[in-house]
């Protein structure tokens, strides 16, 4: 909800093509998480770029891992520290969905 309303937007409208198994244009596999079904939707405006990773590993599901304004200045490579975060995200969204379907 701390997005611009214009990123929000997007990012929502990104989303909803995800869950209808569409790739959106402004998203893109996101590299260093080992799996295609790891992606990032980027999205500019004058105060930043913002992320939003999601997951679609899981049959049927769509699950957000993390939202976040890219304040990084050494370039367009996602820090350690939020693939870490990521990683622990992954793992959960993966055993909820295991509960969900036992």
């Amino acid at each position: 909800m701390d997005f611009p309303d214009l990123v929000r937007r997007a990012m929502g409208h990104a989303l909803f093509s995800a869950q209808e198994g569409k790739l959106h244009p402004h998203a893109k596999v996101l590299s260093g998480m080992g799996s295609a079904g790891v992606q990032e939707i980027r999205e500019n405006d004058g105060s930043g770029t913002y992320r939003v990773i999601y997951t679609i590993e899981m049959k049927e599901c769509v699950f957000v891992l993390h939202a976040f304004q890219k304040k990084s200045k050494s370039g367009i490579a996602t820090p350690k520290q939020e693939l870490d975060l990521l990683n622990t995200r992954l793992k959960e969204a993966k055993a909820l969905y295991k509960s969900m379907n036992a």
